[in-house]
C-alpha cells in the first residue's frame, strides 16, 4: 500500500515536469549544436534536469509548489520558441537571442547568458505569478522555492562559465568578453525577478497598470540581452 501511495505521489506531483524537460531534449536533438538558442537550449535542459532531481530528493519542502514553479517557468521559453519557430512575434527579451542565433561573430558563453537573462529577468517574475494564481498563494509563499531554484542556477552559471570560458588567464583579462560579462550578474537578475514578481501579484486588479510593467520589463531585459549578444569575433 505504502508503494502504491509513493507512485500516486509521483504521478500526482512531479510527473509535470517530464513533458517539458522531453520537449528541450527534441529540441537538443534537433537543433545545430553551434545554433545559439541550442547552447542556451542545453543550459537550461541540464538546469531543468537538476530541479527535477531536487525535487525528487525532497530537498524542496512543499514539492508540489516547486514543480508547478518549475514547469510554468519552462513553458514561458518554450512558448518563446514556438513564437519564433511559427513567425509570431517572441517576447522583446527573446528577440535577440533568435535573431543573433547564428551569428557567426557571439561565441557561446554570450548566447548562453543572454538566454539565461531573458529567463529569469523577465520569465522568472511571470512564472512566479502564474504559479500563485495556480496554488491559490501570494509570492511570499514561494520564496523559498524561489532561493532554492535561484541556488541551482547559481552552481549552473558557474559552471557554464568555467566550461565555455576556461581560465582566467592573462589574454582572458584583456578579452573584450570578460568586460561585457562583468556588467551582468546573475544574482541581481534574481533579486530584480523576485521583486518583479511582488510587483506585478500588487497589480493583479490593475490590469492596465500590469500590463504597462511587463512590457517595459520585457523591453529593459531585452536591450541587456541585445549588450550581451554584442558581436566580439571577426565573422
Amino acid at each position: 500500500m505504502a508503494q502504491t501511495q509513493g507512485t500516486e505521489e509521483r504521478i500526482g506531483q512531479f510527473v509535470a515536469v517530464d513533458p517539458v524537460v522531453d520537449r528541450m531534449r527534441a529540441l537538443r536533438a534537433a537543433w545545430h549544436p553551434a545554433d545559439g538558442v541550442a547552447v542556451f537550449n542545453r543550459v537550461y535542459l541540464t538546469v531543468t534536469e537538476e530541479i527535477g532531481h531536487a525535487i525528487e530528493a525532497g530537498t524542496f519542502a512543499d514539492r508540489r509548489a516547486a514543480a508547478t514553479l518549475d514547469v510554468r517557468f519552462a513553458e514561458r521559453y518554450l512558448a518563446a520558441v514556438d513564437a519564433a519557430a511559427t513567425g509570431r512575434p517572441a517576447p522583446a527579451c527573446w528577440r535577440p537571442l533568435f535573431h543573433y542565433r547564428r551569428h557567426p561573430g557571439v561565441r557561446p558563453l554570450q548566447f548562453a547568458l543572454a538566454g539565461i537573462n531573458a529567463h529569469i529577468g523577465h520569465d522568472l517574475a511571470l512564472a512566479v505569478v502564474d504559479a500563485c494564481q495556480i496554488l491559490e498563494c501570494a509570492p511570499a509563499d514561494l520564496e523559498d522555492e524561489f532561493d532554492r531554484v535561484g541556488d541551482i542556477l547559481v552552481l549552473l552559471e558557474e559552471r557554464i562559465r568555467e566550461e565555455l570560458m576556461p581560465g582566467p588567464d592573462l589574454l582572458e583579462v584583456a578579452d573584450p568578453l570578460t568586460h561585457l560579462l562583468g556588467c551582468w550578474s546573475l544574482d541581481r537578475a534574481r533579486d530584480g525577478a523576485w521583486l518583479a514578481a511582488r510587483s506585478l501579484w500588487q497589480l493583479r486588479r490593475l490590469p492596465d497598470l500590469a500590463e504597462e510593467f511587463t512590457e517595459r520589463l520585457d523591453r529593459s531585459v531585452g536591450l541587456v540581452g541585445r549588450m550581451l549578444l554584442t558581436p566580439l569575433a571577426r565573422p
